[in-house]
């Protein structure tokens, strides 16, 4: 199981967080043509490879980079604007399927499986996993529902705003799951909907208050899910 944890953890950094959306924009464009597409696989290649910390991994880390290259060829390929979401459900339905079977597959006696390390393991890859990631999950799949803001121009909140408060509180979910206060999740669901109830109200958007209700739903839902998870991990280790 610590392989597959540590192969997730590899999966998450080079597909969420060092990869710009720069990137992404390139290689939809060019698709088998853009640079991007090459340096990312070879990025995951690379990953797994140095989180696996085994010289013995070597080759199954080129197969994982080369894999997921052409994962994310075929996503490119034959993705339309009309089933980006879907395409975006399989490639990472995909890559983890690949995940598992290269974890099931290799098995090197040397590794170090101490219980400090492997529960390091499993809350760091918690931990990313409820940052950008999750972030980018859920946005791809309640992207469906978007609704057309009305007052884009005179909107007057922070930059990026919501997505931070989408990770602090995903975070404080999981805290909370973590330590065993499960009451204190649903101070903290009461407290955001206090907070959003009069920008909802003075939208007057019931398509908004929907899309942001599934949101808030998923997020915690998501958080509270790792969270438990993650307890069921490290009893095991």
């Amino acid at each position: 199981m610590i392989i597959f944890v540590k192969l997730l953890l590899a999966h998450l950094i080079g597909d969420f967080i060092l990869q710009p959306n720069s990137w992404v924009l390139d290689k939809e464009k060019k698709v088998h043509r853009s640079v991007y597409l090459y340096l990312h696989t070879f990025l995951h290649g690379v990953l797994a490879y140095i989180i696996i910390g085994e010289r013995a991994f070597l080759g199954f880390a080129i197969l994982l980079a080369l894999l997921h290259g052409f994962i994310d060829f075929l996503k490119l390929r034959f993705q339309k604007k009309k089933t980006k979401r879907n395409w975006f459900i399989a490639d990472q339905l995909m890559h983890l399927l690949v995940i598992i079977v290269i974890s099931l597959l290799y098995n090197d006696q040397t590794i170090d499986f101490s219980l400090m390390d492997n529960q390091l393991w499993v809350m760091l890859t918690a931990l990313i996993l409820l940052t950008k990631p999750t972030s980018i999950i859920i946005k791809n799949i309640i992207s469906i529902w978007t609704p057309e803001s009305k007052n884009d121009k005179n909107d007057d909140s922070l930059q990026n705003a919501g997505n931070y408060i989408g990770i602090l509180e995903r975070l404080f979910v999981f805290y909370f799951v973590i330590t065993g206060h499960y009451e204190a999740i649903g101070f903290l669901l009461a407290a955001k909907s206090i907070f959003r109830f009069g920008d909802l109200k003075e939208a007057k958007d019931r398509k908004l208050t929907e899309y942001v209700l599934i949101g808030t739903l998923l997020s915690f839902g998501i958080a509270f899910l790792v969270g438990l998870l993650t307890n069921y991990c490290l009893l095991l280790f």
